[in-house]
């Protein structure tokens, strides 16, 4: 007994033939996870070397605290270097160390006492500039401080606005330390890289 075969129509084998090549050219067209990019149609120029100066005011005691804890360690308390503290920052960015001067960001971000030997700060922040030609374009910090230091230096890992791909360094200075209240004032020089 001989099977029925259904009759394959020209229209059928047309339609069979459409559909498959758009189904291989649709897969060929395929990115996946990546895909090049060039860099000029993302509004990409010439790279420059941009240096920025400015004062930051960290204030952990006082009645206007800019920087408050959020956790410790049970041995935070005992430990010479404070040792487990977190602490959450919203410090201003003055252009000059007097906290009076002309705003122009805010540093906001968490750092957190890291060092059992020293006192070194884990930093993670952004400098939130509000200024300028820079008005709404931040730079992130993701690095170590050794507080009592002379001068540190922290990686800029990134930003965002006019600082996209930004990367570079920031040197941090202590400008005034106030040990009773906690307060302290930072000067920063940022040399960063960016388009």
């Amino acid at each position: 007994m001989a099977k029925n075969i259904p009759k394959v129509t020209p229209t059928f084998l047309f339609l069979f033939t459409i559909l498959s090549f758009s189904t291989f050219a649709a897969a060929g067209k395929n990115q996946g996870l990546s895909r090049p990019v060039s860099p000029t149609k993302l509004g990409l120029k010439r790279e420059k070397l941009t240096h920025l100066h400015f004062y930051l005011h960290d204030a952990v005691g006082g009645r206007n605290p800019t920087a408050v804890r959020v956790a410790e360690a049970p041995m935070t308390n005992t430990s010479s270097t404070g040792f487990g503290g977190v602490l959450v920052m919203d410090d201003p960015l003055t252009e000059r160390p007097e906290l009076s001067s002309k705003l122009v960001g805010r540093a906001q971000g968490i750092y957190a006492s890291a060092s059992q030997s020293e006192v070194g700060l884990l930093m993670v922040l952004n400098f939130d500039f509000m200024e300028g030609k820079y008005n709404g374009s931040s730079l992130s910090v993701l690095g170590r401080n050794t507080i009592l230091s002379a001068m540190r230096e922290l990686p800029i890992v990134g930003g965002s606005g006019l600082f996209r791909f930004a990367r570079g360094y920031a040197q941090a200075r202590t400008y005034t330390f106030d040990e009773k209240a906690q307060n302290a004032v930072v000067e920063y020089n940022v040399y960063v890289f960016h388009y």
